[in-house]
């Protein structure tokens, strides 16, 4: 029997905030509200928040709450959630009002910060927004070219980082915003990476950093064909790759682990010809969570991706 064609959802293995996001897409706040209120970590609070933003800053579900209930933090820090959505979209898309919207973001967050100094979340926007300032260093906020913690590594907003990681201290979210603030900045991200990865503990998922990189990497060779066929195969590719393997995949917690990390762990070992034996574990893991990301960039088009991951899986799971 083929394959069920994987169909992407943001809200990954979370079940439960599945039909809030259905319900924040339809313009209705309740359940966020209520999924929101019995959230009782700071990993799901900051992924939860995240998603739902995402969703939530193309219509006005987030308003309607906050209009509604004008003294619930929760509905505040959605706000500035969504604030920082809208201002990554419009820079993204070229908006004339990008600087616009970078500033009511900015100021959204300042405000939940000051509200509940204890959440990471406001932090985390404002790390956010890093990535779209200017890619000239002397051009760039001061709190956006702060020096790095060990040279040679780039500066950036690394107080941002640390006063993320002052209120959540495992925070992954935060590194991928520095991650994506270094990328936009054209730096050179990769010693970052391994850095990063270095010292991670075990089922850290900061050990997958550098599968994003080396994806990114991948992506802009070949579309400017300048792409060896050996990629995933050489060094440090398939070391970091084995790396993720051995110190995230069996140490990490499965009630909370990324989608979108398992899809870049899965991707890597496959291209990277590990065999069925290393990848098919992580095929069983990621179920029917198959993102788009990194299979686009590995397809003979971005819109077969599902096509790529299957083959993929049904050769590692054997299941012709």
């Amino acid at each position: 029997m083929a394959a069920a064609i994987p169909l992407f959802n943001p809200a990954g293995f979370d079940v439960e905030l599945r039909p809030a996001l259905d319900d924040v897409r339809a313009g209705r706040w309740i359940a966020m509200r209520e999924l929101l209120h019995n959230t009782s970590t700071w990993a799901s609070w900051t992924s939860r928040s995240q998603i739902l933003a995402a969703a939530a800053a193309t219509g006005d579900a987030v308003e309607a709450w906050a209009q509604e209930e004008p003294r619930s933090y929760p509905a505040r820090m959605m706000r500035a959630r969504v604030e920082v959505q809208r201002a990554l979209n419009a820079h993204r898309a070229g908006d004339r009002e990008a600087e616009s919207r970078t500033d009511r973001a900015r100021l959204a967050c300042e405000h939940a910060a000051s509200e509940h100094p204890d959440d990471p979340v406001p932090w985390l926007g404002l790390l956010t927004l890093a990535q779209v300032d200017s890619s000239d260093e002397y051009h760039r906020r001061p709190e956006h070219r702060i020096a790095a913690w060990e040279p040679p590594l780039p500066a950036g907003p690394w107080g941002l980082l640390s006063a993320v990681l002052k209120r959540d201290r495992g925070s992954r979210e935060a590194w991928h915003r520095l991650l994506q603030a270094l990328q936009a900045y054209g730096r050179n991200t990769s010693d970052f990476a391994r850095w990063v990865s270095s010292w991670a503990e075990p089922g850290s998922p900061l050990a997958v950093i550098p599968l994003y990189v080396y994806a990114d990497i991948y992506r802009e060779r070949r579309e400017s064909g300048q792409l060896t066929s050996l990629f995933w195969t050489t060094a440090p590719v398939s070391y970091y790759t084995r790396h993720a393997l051995e110190r995230w995949f069996p140490h990490a917690d499965r009630s909370s682990w990324s989608p979108l990390d398992l899809n870049y762990l899965a991707q890597a070992l496959y291209s990277g010809g590990f065999g069925a034996a290393a990848c098919a574990e992580v095929f069983q893991a990621i179920g029917s969570c198959a993102t788009p990301v990194p299979w686009r960039y590995v397809a003979d088009a971005p819109d077969r991706w599902q096509e790529e991951f299957l083959q993929a899986r049904r050769r590692c799971l054997n299941d012709e």
